[in-house]
């Protein structure tokens, strides 16, 4: 099994998640999908059982061109039964290193992608993406973060610990995503934070 592969996860994924952040998840992802314009050009990395093409479904019931990267077979199998409107989806079932992407998106979603590497690997998952995203395109990131609470860093550890053993998560820490928006220069143009500031949502802009 690869790194970071879910398959041993998907079936009770969601309801694991349900389990223990509440709705906290679903609120955090929901709310970068509404700055998903009209008739845009989306690139979803690591986007698990599907539940989220659900959601951008109820916001865009149309008009949407959608590639769908997920290394999980079964999270893959899950997310082709979800309701796609008549949005066009791609499905590859494929890390995103691995993946050929034309670099014309307009938007990119990494829900709770990026936590489940290392700071060493980071470089070769974001590169990829940020290379995938036009010039002002926008990359909506929901992920976890520590704001020095020792049980955000307790629960932390926890979970990493979880999906080591299951699933071959290989970080036992989170990386610095932040720093590396900001070494790429990338622009905040919103940001919410959930379930006691460990979970944050924020909508990035890609530099010109």
């Amino acid at each position: 099994m690869a790194k970071g592969n879910y398959d041993n996860a998907a079936v009770f994924y969601d309801r694991l998640a349900r389990m223990v952040f509440g709705d906290s998840l679903t609120k955090a992802q929901v709310y970068i999908l509404e700055r998903i314009p009209a008739n845009a050009k989306i690139l979803i990395v690591g986007g698990g059982t599907g539940w989220i093409l659900d959601e951008i479904t109820k916001i865009h019931p149309a008009g949407l061109n959608i590639t769908y990267v997920e290394i999980s077979a079964k999270m893959m199998a899950l997310s082709r039964k979800r309701n796609l409107g008549d949005n066009k989806v791609t499905f590859i079932a494929q890390a995103i290193q691995q993946a050929e992407l034309n670099n014309d998106f307009d938007v990119v979603l990494t829900p709770f992608l990026l936590d489940n590497f290392s700071e060493e690997r980071l470089p070769a998952i974001f590169d990829p993406i940020h290379k995938a995203l036009k010039p002002s395109g926008l990359w909506l990131y929901a992920d976890f973060q520590l704001t020095g609470k020792l049980w955000q860093n307790l629960m932390l550890k926890s979970m990493l610990l979880f999906f080591k053993v299951l699933c071959g998560v290989e970080s036992w820490q989170l990386p610095d995503a932040e720093g590396m928006f900001d070494r790429k220069g990338y622009k905040v143009l919103a940001e919410q934070e959930f379930y006691g500031r460990f979970i944050v949502s924020r909508v990035y802009r890609k530099s010109k």
